[in-house]
């Protein structure tokens, strides 16, 4: 046993979040939602997120009016794949409080123009819509972090709380 490696105790523990005034008028049950809700949004931006990294990956492939095959495009889309399948036709709904998202559909329905310049400027328009995309995923993880924070603060200060999180996600347990 590394003698260098301290046992956990409680008193080399790190102090748990504290609550925070900005979530207490928020019932834990909205609290719960409004974190399950950041979370779903952080799925679909990461998704999009992929998906015009794929793009960019299959324009890169291809040269003049060379198409890429489709076990090329097979092997772009499968790294770009992550273990979790999603659908396609997920939506991105900014908050109210953050920067407009670029309309990813659009971007995405623009076909591959032959000439130069214009493969430029859809890539650009690509590389700055995943950008924003980027900001607003970090946006989405400090919000996450902080509902995260205050629900563990909860908990601390009142155990049993943590049950009904149980109860609600396992109704039918007695």
């Amino acid at each position: 046993m590394d003698s260098a490696v301290a046992p956990t105790t409680r008193a080399n523990r790190r102090p748990g979040p504290e609550r925070n005034p900005d979530f207490e008028t928020i019932s834990l049950a909205d609290l719960r939602r409004m974190r399950k809700g950041l979370k779903d949004e952080e799925n679909h931006v990461s998704y999009w997120r992929r998906i015009l990294q794929a793009r960019v990956d299959v324009m890169r492939k291809q040269t003049g009016n060379r198409s890429v095959s489709i076990p090329q495009l097979a092997e772009l889309l499968s790294e770009a794949a992550s273990s979790h399948r999603r659908v396609a036709a997920y939506s991105l709904k900014p908050f109210e409080d953050i920067e407009p998202l670029p309309n990813i559909a659009e971007i995405w329905d623009r076909p591959i123009p032959d000439d130069a310049r214009s493969r430029q400027e859809l890539l650009n328009d690509l590389h700055d819509a995943e950008h924003t995309l980027s900001e607003y995923r970090h946006e989405l993880h400090r919000r996450i972090d902080l509902a995260t924070a205050e629900l563990i603060a909860r908990y601390r200060e009142k155990p049993d709380l943590a049950l009904t999180a149980l109860h609600e996600a396992l109704p039918n347990v007695a």
